[in-house]
Order: structure tokens, then sequence, then C-alpha cells
């Protein structure tokens, strides 16, 4: 940006005498001055709606018109505008998550925080499977826990006694001795029945248990964080 620098020292010349060629004022160094003067204005911003150049910079602590939130246009933000979109961002009631433990008041320069759902995973409000969910209202348990219930089994054996029948066959008897069949007889002979007797199975039935309870034995795959509400 070019600085106006005057070329002709036109007072120095009412104190020269008449008649000294000096005293007069020529239309060139007039016509030198408008050049310069000429030059400095075209290198000058204007006040109404200026466009800048290059890498401008504002003078610490200069003052500027904030402009509302919601405004999206390329006017310069100030810090007030900065201060004024982060609120919109985080107002009364938002939840605030990072890995450092700062009091997002102290990140954010604005706001009342406090630490928030400790050891608890979010879930979202509304109704879903099957349930409703309210917003700040707490539940579920870490600890896998396996719901009270009984197994029944049942077994029976019967087997009322069983025997086996042993048939003579056919046939002539070439001796003595004492049989049902007469002795010389080629007549089919009586069987004969064994002792009536059970198998002795035994039954023995076992209720196998399934699932585990436990510690921690509930938690899904999780990342810890430091959360804090918004609570003024």
């Amino acid at each position: 940006m070019t600085d106006y620098t005057k070329s002709t020292n036109f007072a120095t010349k009412d104190n020269l005498s008449s008649g000294n060629p000096l005293k007069i004022v020529k239309g060139t160094e007039i016509d030198t001055e408008f050049n310069n003067i000429a030059t400095a204005i075209a290198t000058k911003a204007d006040l109404a709606s200026p466009t800048f150049t290059g890498t401008p910079s504002l003078p610490t602590g200069t003052t500027a018109v904030t402009q509302s939130s919601s405004d999206s246009s390329t006017k310069l933000a100030t810090t007030a505008f900065v201060q004024a979109v982060a609120q919109v961002l985080f107002p009364v009631g938002a939840i605030y998550s990072a890995t450092v433990s700062t009091n997002p008041g102290t990140l954010l320069g604005f706001g009342t925080w406090t630490a928030f759902g400790a050891g608890r995973v979010m879930i979202g409000a509304g109704t879903g499977g099957g349930a409703t969910y309210t917003a700040g209202s707490t539940g579920g348990s870490k600890d896998a826990i396996t719901v009270s219930h009984t197994h029944t089994a049942t077994s029976s054996v019967t087997d009322a006694g069983h025997n086996h029948t042993i048939p003579y066959g056919t046939g002539s008897f070439g001796g003595g001795g004492s049989s049902s069949l007469e002795y010389g007889s080629s007549r089919p002979g009586y069987p004969v029945a064994t002792s009536s007797v059970t198998t002795g199975i035994s039954v023995s039935t076992s209720v196998a248990s399934s699932g585990s309870s436990g510690t921690d034995a509930n938690m899904p795959p999780y990342v810890v964080v430091y959360m804090w509400q918004r609570t003024a």
C-alpha cells in the first residue's frame, strides 16, 4: 500500500523574497503532487465494501461488526461470532466427549459443564427393539445374568420279562433213557421252555447346563472417553 509523500514544500515559497524564481509555483510541481496523490489513492482500500489483496492483517484490538451465527458469507469473523457459533453447536444439555480430562468450559470458553455418564455407554432415545428409552434415564447391567429356569427329563424302561422256547426235533432215540419222546418213537416231541427273566437294563438321564454368568461378561467392545454435559 503506497503512502503519499509531498514532493514540494509550498509553504517555504511564502518566505522567499519577491522576484526569487523559486517563489513561483510551477505547473510541473503541481502536476507531480497530483500524480503522487492519485497513485496513493489508487492503492488504498475503499471504506465501503473493500476488496483486499495479498495478506491483510488487522491491528491488535480491532473492533468489527459481529455477524449472526447463521451467516454463511465470506465476511470477516470476530471472536464473538466464533463464540456464538460454538454455543449453537453446544447448547445447554449437549454432550461433549474427548480423550483429555480438561473441562470443556476451559477449552471452549463458555458454559458450565459437569462430568457425565461414567461407566456407561449411550443409547438413542425413543422406542426400539420392543422397549422405550427416555433421555437421561439409565438401565442395563455390565454383568451377564443367567435367567432362573429348570429342566425336566423323564426316562422309563419297560421289560415284563420273557423266556425262550427250545423245541425237540423229530427222530428216534437209539438207546434207553427218559425223555418226552417215547422210546423208539418217530413222533415230534414237546417243546421245552426256559425260565422267565428280565434284561436287567438300567437307564441314567442327565441334563447338561448351558450359558454362563459372571462379572464383565456382558460388555460390548468399547473405548473409554471423558464425557461432559453442559448444564448452563
